[in-house]
């Protein structure tokens, strides 16, 4: 006896991840997202970072809520810049970063469920 339901019956019970099948290209992309989301330092950096008043914060802003040194909480971030999950910019001696909605938005998009067609509840 099989523990998989059949997606054709009643018993299916969760509807699809995403609507169309990822490219190879936008598959590279997203991995390397989530890569970079594996670390428990840099999920949490984006959080903050996202949570941050006015949607941007400095590695001074964001030492505090970790037991690392300043230089390693810049290599994390630097890592969630170069997959694409944040933009900075630097204000004097202080680099500013903030996170790319557009990015977050794709990465719910394949995490989420598929939208419902059209006259399915």
């Amino acid at each position: 006896m099989s523990n998989h339901l059949d997606p054709g019956s009643e018993r299916w019970c969760c509807s699809p991840v995403t609507g169309e099948p990822l490219s190879a290209e936008q598959a590279g992309e997203l991995s390397a997202m989530f890569k970079a989301l594996g670390d428990p330092v840099r999920l949490r950096l984006l959080s903050l970072v996202a949570a941050h008043a006015g949607g941007e914060a400095c590695v001074c802003d964001l030492a505090g809520a970790f037991e690392l040194s300043g230089p390693t909480i810049s290599h994390h971030l630097r890592v969630l810049r170069q997959a694409g999950l944040i933009d900075s910019e630097r204000r004097g001696t202080w680099i500013f970063y903030s996170v790319r909605p557009q990015v977050l938005r794709q990465l719910s998009a394949v995490l989420g469920p598929a939208p419902a067609a059209h006259g399915t509840p």
